[in-house]
């Protein structure tokens, strides 16, 4: 087992190195970026609008609501990573590691925009009427020949295989060990408690999903900021020294302090990227699949909704748990309390237990909602690859294992998912450049007939007939 973990952390490492995954996915999204005109940056107001108050597309062709296409994908992205991913990156590469995740988060805007759009453009309806979509068939239907199939499946391939690991397994395993530190309930119980509760939304397959994503997701997310906020308004006077250090360690590295070894600036950037990609998922293509799902009346909208699902992760929730850290001084206090850094950073400010109580909550929110999201994803990524037979043994396969995660030691899941992540977003990368021309052309042409997002279900219709695009 040990040789296992080690050559799972050698591959691991030159998968998300300096010179595999981590210039892939800022090249891609910045070359996006530049593509289609800064899109994140032009249209990010309206998308919000578009995503969370508007209702203009709940007559399009789909299964759920752009909204509840976006709280899944956020679902699926607000998780651990978001507590202790943050952590882990600041511990190892220093404050200026959350600089670069902002940057990540920035340009991976435009390649989350770029799988959605394409998730909604090339999505397809199963035997069962629903509709599917995501990586694993715009890679086939997009790019013609093989290396389009290859792509596709192996794009599905290492995406169900993440989702038992990343998705599951690790998600159940922090519910856990947070339920038994704070409440000092069995992780057994716990297992038990996850394995009725998903398997009950399962049954329910996508439209319950989004209805419990769609009630749920904001109400975790609106807990953990106000709380984080709440922080910084206490330690307001150490925002301004704490931002620049994390400008000025961005770029220069972090001196040995504490019980930080210290850190140059490429691991600054590995770390960074590796865990801002971890947070928020862009360039995975996994969030496409939810958003193929999507009620839209353009691929453009549902593109641009879930653009905002980045926004959110990142430049709010991850920035919360990374000022908080380095405001409270606990940034410095080694790698090996990376696990406890963000409860011990909200508890510098909030009286007694408060602080390690609401971010042991919000672990085990975010991990379940986590387990629910990816559970989709799973399911959508194998049902490609075999059919709907595979979605019944799937689920009940999916629902075992959340199980076993809440109730074992997960050291190797944790090499082992880090892997399949990265694989899964090689081939999806790889697609998004290729069909980046055809996703420039029709973004261009959609927002000059409707730059602000109002046109209704009728008049995209009369532009799509006008286009001569058979899209529905």
């Amino acid at each position: 087992m040990e040789s296992l973990q080690n050559a799972f952390d050698t591959a691991g490492g030159v998968v998300w190195g300096p010179f595999v995954l981590i210039p892939l996915l800022l090249g891609t999204g910045l070359y996006l970026t530049v593509r289609l005109g800064g899109i994140q940056f032009r249209t990010l107001g309206r998308a919000m609008r578009h995503g969370l108050i508007d209702n203009s597309d709940t007559d399009g062709k789909g299964d759920i609501s752009n909204y509840q296409a976006l709280t899944t994908a956020l679902a699926a992205t607000v998780g651990v990573g978001n507590i202790v991913g943050v952590a882990t990156a600041i511990s190892v590469g220093g404050p200026g590691a959350l600089f670069w995740i902002w940057v990540t988060g920035l340009v991976g805007m435009a390649s989350k925009y770029t799988e959605a759009f394409l998730g909604v453009r090339f999505r397809t309806t199963d035997a069962k009427g629903e509709i599917s979509g995501g990586p694993q068939y715009y890679l086939k239907r997009g790019i013609s020949g093989p290396l389009g199939k290859i792509l596709g499946v192996s794009f599905a391939a290492f995406a169900v295989i993440a989702s038992f690991g990343i998705g599951n397994m690790t998600q159940a395993n922090a519910v856990a060990s947070n339920m038994e530190g704070t409440f000092g309930i069995d992780p057994m119980l716990t297992g038990v408690i996850i394995f009725i509760f998903v398997g009950a939304v399962l049954l329910g397959g996508i439209q319950a999903i989004g209805r419990i994503t769609a009630a749920f997701v904001p109400m975790m997310i609106i807990l953990y900021v106000t709380a984080g906020i709440v922080v910084l308004i206490l330690q307001a006077g150490q925002i301004p020294a704490a931002l620049a250090l994390i400008f000025t360690d961005a770029f220069t590295g972090t001196a040995a302090t504490g019980g930080f070894v210290g850190a140059g600036i490429m691991l600054a950037i590995q770390f960074g990227v590796a865990r801002g990609i971890f947070s928020n998922e862009s360039g995975m293509g996994s969030a496409a699949i939810a958003a193929a799902a999507a009620k839209t009346s353009h691929p453009v909208r549902q593109g641009l909704v879930s653009m905002t699902q980045t926004f959110i992760d990142t430049l709010i929730v991850v920035t919360i748990t990374g000022l908080v850290i380095v405001t409270a001084g606990v940034w410095d206090t080694g790698r090996e309390t990376a696990g406890v850094m963000t409860a011990n950073a909200f508890s510098t400010a909030l009286p007694g237990e408060w602080g390690g109580t609401i971010v042991s909550l919000s672990i085990i929110f975010f991990a379940f909602s986590t387990l629910i999201g990816w559970s989709y994803y799973g399911e959508r990524s194998l049902e490609s690859l075999v059919g709907r037979i595979g979605t019944i043994p799937y689920r009940m396969l999916f629902t075992i294992t959340a199980l076993i995660g809440a109730t074992v030691e997960l050291d190797l899941v944790w090499s082992f998912s880090d892997l399949a992540n990265g694989l899964m977003a090689l081939p999806n990368l790889v697609g998004l450049l290729i069909l980046s021309g055809l996703v420039a052309r029709e973004t261009k042409a959609y927002l000059k007939f409707d730059p602000k997002l109002r046109a209704t279900p009728e008049e995209v219709a009369a532009f799509l007939r006008a286009q001569g695009s058979d899209w529905k």
